[in-house]
């Protein structure tokens, strides 16, 4: 890429370099990779440095080496999954602020503009933004990469309430632009002197090489940030808009299920790293405000003459009952967990102790 990393470009009056990071891990999203780099590429506030880490892949490494000139790409040096994928990238970083990007979407040309207007106030940390779903029968990701911009997303299933539209990656319905508690993985960024404070993302948390379609990465992070730099903010800013892709089989109902079970289950993980005031604090506000609302409103619609009102109700009713079972079972899981590492330390100190009282002169020795 050319400019400088902390300098002016393309006549900008705002000189925040970002080093912009994709993750990728598969062959199979080949295009989207190109098509997310292309909409980079395509930025009016010209980005210092694209970053793509590839999760180890060694195939995929080498094809994109080959075909990605200008961008720098780099394999994940830590454990596999997201969290491993995105330390690599801030590692890598030269630029005043790394944002982060999903190697399935693309940003619109105002995406670093607007994320750049926030950093004028050295109390922002972080700026996340608008992130719209492309629906199956969305632009194919071959066509954005010449032109990054989809002209269809698509079509939202009619039962599919825009309440979880967060179990495919994407702002809900409930959130309102000014400050956050944490911002979206897949559309945000921060200051790179932040990661050292905050200590990086955890790699005991979210998207692995685990069956189940875990998340929270960004979310403990966000609020560890918080809790370590209580006078940082972050922001929400819907005019920094990305569009994420909906494939097939994420925009069904069983997957709908299986991601709010997810979801619980990584809750209880950030809830043990972070404490449960801080990790719970916004999900008690839209559960017990935006979903009944949604619920009521999926009502009201069926009884307007739209049928799939009902299923919007009943998914929102589903989609909070599978989430808190989740939760509930991951919590159990901790504290299981917790409960044999204790009995572990406490039976390693017995040890050590009977092996004090049997050496000489070590009777009554504690």
């Amino acid at each position: 890429m050319s400019g400088q990393v902390n300098g002016r470009m393309n006549g900008q009056v705002n000189d925040v370099g970002f080093s912009v990071v994709i993750c990728a891990y598969t062959e199979k999203r080949w295009d989207d990779v190109h098509a997310a780099v292309a909409s980079v590429r395509n930025q009016r506030h010209a980005p210092a440095e694209i970053i793509v880490v590839v999760d180890h892949n060694p195939a995929l490494y080498a094809r994109l080496q080959r075909s990605l000139t200008g961008v720098t790409v780099v394999e994940n040096r830590e454990g596999r999954g997201l969290s491993g994928g995105k330390n690599t990238g801030v590692a890598v970083a030269r630029g005043d602020v790394v944002a982060f990007l999903d190697d399935d979407a693309v940003a619109a040309p105002g995406w670093l503009e607007a994320f750049a207007r926030h950093y004028d106030d050295p109390a922002v940390a972080g700026v996340g933004g608008l992130t719209l779903p492309m629906w199956p029968g969305s632009t194919p990701s071959s066509e954005l990469i010449s032109a990054p911009v989809p002209e269809t997303t698509g079509t939202r299933p009619g039962w599919f309430p825009e309440e979880f539209d967060w179990t495919v990656g994407c702002t809900y319905r409930g959130m309102r632009p000014g400050p956050i508690r944490n911002l979206m993985g897949g559309n945000a960024s921060f200051r790179r002197e932040m990661f050292p404070v905050a200590g990086g993302f955890s790699t005991g948390i979210g998207r692995s090489f685990h069956k189940r379609p875990l998340g929270c990465e960004e979310t403990e992070f966000c609020i560890r940030l918080r809790q370590r730099s209580p006078k940082s903010e972050l922001v929400y800013d819907d005019q920094a808009v990305i569009w994420h892709r909906v494939p097939p089989e994420r925009a069904r109902f069983s997957y709908f299920r299986e991601r709010c079970y997810a979801e619980g289950l990584s809750k209880a993980l950030v809830t043990q790293s972070v404490g449960s005031q801080d990790g719970l604090a916004s999900e008690r506000a839209h559960a017990l405000k935006t979903l009944p609302r949604g619920a009521v409103k999926g009502l009201g619609d069926a009884f307007r003459g739209e049928p799939a009102g009902i299923g919007r109700a009943a998914a929102i009713t589903v989609g909070l009952a599978w989430t808190a079972w989740g939760y509930g079972v991951g919590l159990g899981a901790a504290r299981l967990q917790a409960r044999r590492e204790r009995r572990a330390l406490a039976r390693g100190r017995n040890r050590a102790r009977g092996r004090t009282r049997g050496r000489p002169g070590g009777e009554g020795v504690a």
